[in-house]
């Protein structure tokens, strides 16, 4: 591979009492093939036993902080100044990625791209695949992926993005559970080469941020889209996700 063709990528994991889980996740880092990953994660003071779990894998992983933070999004911003790679994947404290191969393949689909998405496969509490997210909510990942493709909503998972460095401005803090489809939007916009791998990126259990906070969600995302699409073509999309969410039972 030319230098091109195998960038490092940075992965960012934050969290707070992620003792659960986060074994998991940092194995499936760990057990890569793909030889230049940068690891950072950056935990919110955790009050579990999530820093003693961390500190086994201590010596495999570039960054690790522990400190109070201002929400989720100030914790990926944290990250994202800790990084030093060409490329960026946030991976959630509670998910996986879906095969030691998945990084390595991700980069050989396409050569120098700004941006590589793929696919999501949701799993339960116990770490049992339900199914892909294309088939478990309205959302369908596009064949291509641009900004407009959002006008939607969130088509492609956060942890299954991965985003040249250099493109990726800071999380929007006035966001505090949809910041990260104002990020989406606005890398895109930054993007030309945009790479659909047709991969399963990862694996992630149900329930994040914005469903655990729905009601804001809704109005974030609506001020968000609102924003980069104009107020009545946003009033339509949210009338069709309206109608989406109400015959969808996995929204």
């Amino acid at each position: 591979m030319n230098k091109a063709s195998s960038p490092v990528l940075s992965i960012i994991t934050v969290c707070f009492n992620a003792g659960k889980f986060i074994e998991n996740t940092i194995q499936s880092v760990l057990a890569q093939t793909y030889p230049h990953i940068e690891y950072i994660i950056v935990d919110g003071a955790s009050r579990d036993n999530t820093m003693s779990v961390i500190e086994k894998y201590r010596s495999r992983i570039a960054t690790v902080i522990s400190e109070k933070d201002n929400g989720l999004y100030d914790a990926m911003n944290k990250g994202m100044q800790l990084a030093t790679g060409g490329y960026l994947l946030f991976l959630n404290a509670d998910d996986v990625l879906a095969a030691p191969d998945v990084v390595e393949k991700m980069f050989a689909a396409c050569e120098d791209a700004d941006v590589y998405y793929g696919e999501a496969m949701f799993m339960d509490e116990n770490g049992q695949d339900i199914g892909l997210r294309s088939e478990q909510t309205p959302h369908r990942v596009p064949e291509q992926l641009t900004w407009k493709s959002l006008k939607h909503g969130m088509v492609v998972s956060h942890q299954a993005y991965v985003i040249r460095r250099s493109l990726s401005p800071l999380y929007d803090l006035q966001y505090r559970v949809c910041a990260d489809i104002d990020w989406m939007i606005r890398t895109l916009k930054a993007s030309r080469k945009v790479c659909n791998t047709h991969l399963v990126v990862t694996r992630f259990r149900v329930g994040g941020t914005s469903k655990q906070h729905q009601q804001r969600a809704w109005k974030e995302r609506y001020r968000i889209l609102s924003k980069y699409y104009g107020h009545l073509p946003n009033f339509a999309h949210h009338l069709f996700i309206g109608l989406r969410y109400i015959f969808s039972k996995r929204y």
